[in-house]
């Protein structure tokens, strides 16, 4: 809390100075200028591959650059947080009232963990304010001449997720564009397995200022911002360029639950179901955009999720969730991400299976025991990871042991740890027919989603 206090008053505002598009023969080149006062400045960048695109919308007009200023401002959290200054005054562009209050309510969502993580005792009204000295532009001017192809985007993580939204979308296969962001072989592959063509991908790379890097290692505040909203705001970009009608999402109910219980803090606010309406709203109020954002799995939680997975072995030697071990495209088999996915399969799959993709038996692995309790809700928060609720790793764990037992197999140590710390309260069973009524999933898309229904419920 020191080091916040004294940091935000050495530097008492954030710049956004301004940006460039720039169109080079095969990308899009974004950049931004940001200047933290009394101290650096911040020029991060980010391409947008066309040489594989067809644009009907045009990259740097009116429409892409209110687009554009609105990606800076999430862009700038990552920046800002160095030192949290009390003002970011905006000099490229402005935004009205409503709008600020919009975006406070983002980075305050966004920024929970990080206040959380650091010790930061701040409050919504005085953690940060907005000043405009740029130009307005009116909300809506120049977008009623954008086209659209009936194209749908679909972000690609390389995950179990977006695999299993592919495989629901197979009978709109030709419509089907994928988008990723520093593309890795994870990503790729899945876009292969889904049996769409590598051209259909919409690759974008985001470059961090090594300037942040060099302030994060001198000791400058560092932690989780909301790297999903920068995802929603790139992939609305792209989808305006390709005039994409949907950007269809991944993103279930389990991301709503919070990471520390009682508390405004949650690792995956962006993926929430709170945001996806503020984004819609966004888009709609402000941008005057008609390209719809939702997600395809809002109804479902991580264990129906995971159900339907382990029945789609075209993706199991290829997907991968693990965040310290994604640039090496492996699983690191020592945090808890990686835990929480081998749980979450491990009702569905044989281990022979599990261990095919993981390598080994990680319930075996004791040392793994702080993680797997706070999984599974015996610490006071759940790991700050993109991970399911604690019901839903409880069912889990009890349909697992139940499993082992069925087929005669001792325990492994972390089933054992579970059978000794649970308390008398059965596993909610209810949860593999769980249907979330909170979506923004429109109709002619609810076929796709019935189809998961059915599947999840063994119903005829």
């Amino acid at each position: 809390m020191g080091k916040f206090e004294e940091l935000r008053a050495a530097h008492r505002a954030f710049f956004y100075n301004g940006y460039e598009i720039i169109r080079n023969p095969d990308h899009i080149l974004i950049r931004y200028g940001f200047v933290m006062e009394g101290l650096c400045e911040f020029r991060p960048e980010i391409r947008v591959m066309t040489d594989n695109l067809a644009l009907v919308n045009p990259f740097d007009g009116e429409t892409a650059r209110k687009l554009i200023f609105s990606l800076g401002l999430v862009e700038a959290v990552s920046y800002w947080k160095a030192a949290c200054p009390g003002k970011v005054v905006i000099r490229c562009g402005a935004v009205s009232g409503e709008q600020a209050l919009w975006w406070k309510k983002l980075w305050w969502g966004g920024l929970g963990e990080f206040f959380y993580r650091n010790g930061i005792v701040t409050d919504f009204d005085s953690f940060v304010n907005f000043d405009s000295l740029g130009e307005t532009v009116e909300s809506g001017a120049g977008t009623s001449d954008i086209r659209l192809c009936g194209l749908n985007l679909v972000p690609v993580g390389g995950g179990k997720d977006s695999a299993v939204t592919l495989s629901l979308l197979h009978g709109r296969r030709d419509s089907i564009r994928c988008f990723t962001i520093n593309d890795q072989p994870a990503r790729t592959g899945t876009v292969l397995a889904a049996g769409l063509p590598k051209d259909s991908i919409v690759r974008t790379y985001r470059t961090i200022d090594p300037e942040l890097l060099r302030l994060n290692g001198e000791g400058y505040l560092n932690g989780h911002t909301p790297f999903s909203a920068v995802a929603a705001f790139l992939s609305l970009y792209c989808a305006y360029l390709i005039g994409a009608e949907n950007i269809i999402l991944s993103n279930e109910s389990s991301a709503n639950e919070p990471s520390v219980p009682g508390a405004d803090v949650n690792h995956q606010y962006s993926k929430s179901f709170d945001f996806e309406n503020d984004f819609l709203t966004y888009t709609r109020q402000f941008l005057d955009l008609p390209i719809r954002y939702f997600s395809l799995l809002r109804p479902f939680n991580e264990l129906q999720i995971a159900k339907r997975f382990a029945a789609l072995p075209q993706y199991h030697g290829i997907f991968k969730s693990c965040n310290a071990g994604s640039r090496q495209n492996v699983w690191c088999r020592q945090c808890a991400k990686c835990l929480f996915v081998y749980i979450i399969l491990a009702p569905f799959l044989r281990a022979e299976e599990l261990n095919a993709i993981f390598g080994e038996n990680l319930l075996e692995r004791g040392d793994l025991s702080g993680d797997f309790l706070a999984l599974a809700g015996f610490s006071d928060t759940k790991p700050f990871e993109c991970i399911g609720t604690v019901s839903e790793v409880g069912l889990a764990l009890a349909l697992t042991v139940r499993k082992y037992t069925m087929e005669g197999v001792p325990l492994p140590a972390l089933l054992r740890l579970y059978q000794r710390e649970k308390s008398g309260e059965a596993a909610d069973e209810t949860l593999l027919a769980a249907f979330d009524e909170q979506h923004n999933i429109p109709k002619e898309f609810l076929s796709n989603v019935k189809e998961m229904y059915r599947f999840v419920t063994d119903a005829d």
